[in-house]
């Protein structure tokens, strides 16, 4: 048996690489996972589950690119038993906050008899810089169906930072985490910093699923990947998360990370340079 406590599934991802980060710090030992790389880990081959999970008292679990996925609910429940019957003593589950389709999910892990928490975010700030979103960026023009309505982004640090502690066991387990960010935007609102932090005009054009799709695939994105996601986006972006919560800055004691914040970070990065390539 090996000595890894902590399994960070996506342990090469935007919330994995972090958390990876804050358990290293602390000199803790841990296993970080993924499709491709190092320690192999594939949510579709069951195969790949027993050795991820050996030694392990405490995972991240992580499913990307969404929870609320036809199937997933299914497959949470069947890692989550074969993590009991593997010795894992907590779950930590990310999750999507507003996304009704994510229940079945949580409620699998919920199920499982193992000590678990639930963190259900507000759309991350990062999604600008590090995912689907960072090529309209570049572009300099936001098509999504968003409308006029407003969400409270939540900056990955901060999450991770969350995270952290409850594979730690530092916070109450057995309880769902509505993280938030401390201010709600429009998608005008998140224009509005990104071109100030950027230093170039970004602008928002409210359009349809379909219209993001189109949109997206100019990056490489698959089809098969981005229309899922143009349906969750085009549910969950009714208003049903226009509201903050205490939690995350319960659990950091201090005020969440502002978008703003984030805009001026990941701009000193030079992420949002636009290259040549797009500007001949």
């Amino acid at each position: 048996m090996t000595t890894s406590q902590f399994l960070i599934i996506g342990g090469s991802g935007r919330t994995g690489r972090r958390i990876t980060s804050r358990l290293e710090s602390r000199g803790l030992p841990f296993r970080a996972t993924s499709r491709h790389t190092g320690h192999l880990f594939d949510w579709h081959n069951t195969s790949t589950w027993d050795a991820a999970l050996d030694g392990v008292t405490s995972a991240y679990v992580c499913y990307s690119p969404d929870l609320a996925f036809p199937g997933v609910p299914e497959l949470i429940a069947d890692f989550s038993a074969r993590a009991r019957t593997r010795g894992v003593r907590r779950l930590v589950l990310l999750s999507g906050r507003g996304e009704e389709g994510a229940i079945a999910s949580e409620q699998a892990l919920q199920q499982s008899g193992i000590e678990w928490t639930v963190l259900r975010s507000s759309w991350f700030a990062q999604n600008f810089s590090e995912h689907f979103l960072l090529g309209p960026v570049l572009r300099g023009r936001l098509v999504l169906p968003a409308g006029d309505v407003v969400e409270p982004f939540v900056d990955l640090d901060d999450l991770a930072e969350v995270a952290t502690s409850a594979l730690l066991g530092e916070i109450d387990a057995g309880r769902v985490y509505e993280l938030t960010g401390p201010r709600l935007l429009s998608m005008h609102d998140v224009a509005a910093e990104l071109s100030a932090a950027a230093g170039r005009s970004i602008e928002y054009v409210p359009g349809t699923p379909e219209e993001f799709v189109t949109d997206v695939e100019a990056d490489g994105i698959l089809r098969q990947e981005a229309e899922p996601l143009a349906e969750l986006f085009d549910t969950i972006l009714d208003g049903r998360n226009a509201s903050l919560t205490g939690d995350l800055g319960e659990v950091l004691d201090r005020e969440p990370t502002d978008f703003s914040v984030y805009a001026r970070r990941a701009a000193a990065t030079g992420v949002w340079i636009v290259p040549a390539r797009m500007t001949a």
